[in-house]
């Protein structure tokens, strides 16, 4: 994957350090998916809002890139594929260090296992 991809976009900066979507319903996430083409954050499909998916299906964009730290893969909705690496993205590149995941802490329920998507 290289610079010039149709759906990303390297300077559009992340909406956050969580789920926007779940920070505006009191929800919480498992995993946070960063939208490669606006900067959107979202849940992953393990987390009960899925909001990442959500973004997709809504805004059109189809590149996510993970918003974990340590973790550079992109992936495609549109055609189900994983790419190792690709463009760098303007930082931050991942939610901070010390945030928990699941997350955010204070909102994570005591059965949160038991409601990930499988």
């Amino acid at each position: 994957m290289t610079d010039g991809i149709e759906g990303i976009d390297p300077s559009a900066p992340p909406s956050g350090t969580g789920c926007a979507d779940c920070d505006a319903l009191g929800g919480w996430w498992f995993h946070l998916r960063r939208c490669a083409q606006c900067g959107h954050i979202g849940c992953c499909d393990s987390s009960p809002g899925q909001h990442a998916t959500a973004h997709w299906k809504s805004a059109g964009h189809p590149l996510v890139q993970s918003f974990e730290p340590g973790e550079e893969w992109f992936w495609s909705y549109a055609t189900d594929a994983l790419y190792e690496s690709g463009p760098a993205l303007t930082p931050p590149v991942a939610h901070p260090e010390d945030q928990s995941a699941p997350g955010p802490a204070d909102r994570v329920p005591q059965d949160w296992t038991r409601q990930l998507h499988r």
